[in-house]
């Protein structure tokens, strides 16, 4: 009885451990989602309103997640307030859903060491610092590429970006997402090792936009 209680106390300690220190990290990850595969693997199967028909969602912000050289920080312990739900519904539009936004604060925006309100602001900045390709939105019927295809089209329209700086990520043989590494001022710089895994499938599907 007397281990099991001192086995029990340790794992408390450890559990309370848990996490890295708020605003300690080295650089950003921007992840942007392709929400009509998303819908297709994820999405319709939970009846998100991000896949109603109508709604215009193409690369959406999945989330602005602080990085360290080899691996990332999740679930920091902070001072902060967690966000109101007024604030994350303000995220849906490039977002999808207001419940993303606040599932990425608790797991990615408590270990950058802002509030809430300048994280979502942050957030927002490097999304619309980031060109999406409006070819890919004009797509009329699911298609079958390379992977590399996504990449290049990214690189074209943004001529500040170069291939060490992004990379294609993909999932059940679609393009998931594609994920941009940017330094903690929001400038481009080239992706750590353990980010930098670029699909290389040369048959990814790519729904059109719904």
């Amino acid at each position: 009885m007397r281990f099991l209680v001192v086995w029990l106390v340790w794992l408390a300690g450890m559990a309370s451990a848990e996490g890295e220190r708020s605003g300690e990290f080295d650089y950003y990850v921007l992840a942007l989602s392709w929400t009509p595969n998303w819908c297709a693997l994820e999405g319709d199967a939970r009846a998100s309103e991000q896949c109603e028909p109508g709604q215009g969602h193409g690369f959406t912000l999945h989330g602005l997640w602080p990085q360290f050289e080899d691996g990332w920080p999740s679930f920091c312990p902070t001072v902060a307030r967690a966000p109101s739900r007024a604030m994350t519904a303000e995220m849906a539009d490039i977002m999808g859903t207001g419940g993303l936004a606040w599932h990425q604060w608790r797991k990615h925006g408590v270990c950058s060491g802002l509030s809430a309100a300048d994280y979502f602001r942050l957030s927002r900045l490097a999304y619309d610092r980031v060109t999406r390709p409006e070819v890919l939105r004009r797509l009329d019927r699911a298609v079958r590429l390379p992977a590399a295809v996504i990449e290049e089209a990214f690189l074209e329209v943004n001529p500040n970006l170069s291939p060490e700086m992004l990379t294609v990520t993909c999932r059940a043989g679609h393009v998931q997402e594609v994920r941009i590494c940017l330094t903690r001022d929001l400038e481009p710089r080239e992706c750590a090792p353990d980010v930098a895994r670029d699909c290389s499938l040369r048959d990814a599907m790519f729904a059109p936009m719904r």
